[in-house]
């Protein structure tokens, strides 16, 4: 392989271009100007002896070899970024940054305030939060840190049950004042019930706890779990808050605790290879505390 095959700097435009489909959303996003990632393009380009992407109304269209390769790329920056983070820090010193990954509703709205009080206490740290649905692999070190609601199932990895975090329905106060509440669940439907829009086994869960078809049910939908979150608070309707969160400003509306309720275990997670670094293993253990103490909030 050539030396500008191998060039890190032509492969982050490629793949810049790849995520942003045009050079110019490419320089935004490395911060360097056009022309430069012209150059690094086609001189990838040349080395591979292919062309990468097409031109088209709307921007730069990946070829058959740039989707090929696209997964390579990702991958090769995932472990820059783990390099990086690696040597951000003192192998003694609580210092550098750590990279964490969470649904959205933790990562947007319960890490921010922990990460902050850990802070507070180790000013050398650096975070990088990614809000996600999907579980990044710990394996490939695309995150340090994960907080999951569901079991990982991978070896190698270090892994702390912190409790359940419990589910209800809520309402806001101006919604219940002029649509009164629901009795039971089959009268849901005279309701306009909050939930997810094309997200197939998230439907099917919400249908099955509900006891009725989803296409029936839901009259706002959104696959985003914040937009759920947001519509709650506005008032749309009816909606599934986690019940810590449902406590804090603005107030909701518990509706049909008896007969709704649902739990997500809840585990922090990291590669065994990293509880030896100590800035990794102290946000590790903080974590842990804190989300013990958030599950245990409505227990």
């Amino acid at each position: 392989m050539s030396e500008t095959v191998a060039d890190w700097e032509n492969h982050r435009a490629f793949l810049a271009v790849l995520r942003g489909g045009s050079l110019s959303a490419a320089s935004r996003r490395l911060g360097i100007a056009q022309p430069t990632v012209r150059r690094r393009l086609e001189a990838l380009e040349h080395a591979l002896g292919t062309a990468l992407f097409t031109r088209s109304q709307s921007g730069l269209t990946p070829t058959d070899a740039a989707r090929e390769l696209g997964s390579h790329a990702e991958a090769m920056a995932a472990a820059a970024a783990a390099f990086e983070r690696a040597a951000s820090g003192g192998t003694a010193e609580i210092a550098g940054t750590v990279r964490i990954t969470a649904s959205e509703i933790i990562g947007a709205e319960v890490l921010p305030g922990m990460l902050a009080t850990l802070r507070e206490k180790q000013p050398k740290l650096r975070f990088e939060l990614v809000l996600s649905n999907y579980t990044q692999d710990l394996l490939r070190q695309e995150a340090d840190i994960a907080v999951r609601m569901v079991r990982p199932a991978q070896a190698a990895l270090i892994m702390k049950h912190v409790g359940a975090v419990k589910l209800g329905l809520f309402a806001h106060p101006d919604y219940v004042a002029a649509h009164g509440e629901p009795r039971s669940l089959e009268e849901l439907s005279r309701f306009t019930i909050i939930g997810p829009d094309r997200t197939v086994d998230e439907g099917r869960s919400i249908g099955a706890l509900f006891r009725q078809p989803v296409s029936k049910l839901l009259s706002f939908r959104t696959d985003s779990h914040l937009g759920q979150l947001a519509a709650l608070r506005a008032g749309v309707g009816i909606g599934i808050c986690q019940l810590p969160l449902a406590r804090r400003q603005p107030q909701l509306v518990r509706v049909l605790p008896d007969a709704f309720g649902f739990v997500l275990p809840t585990w922090v997670v990291m590669h065994e290879d990293l509880a030896r670094v100590p800035r990794i293993r102290t946000a590790f253990d903080h974590l842990v505390a804190e989300l013990t103490g958030y599950c245990l909030a409505d227990s």
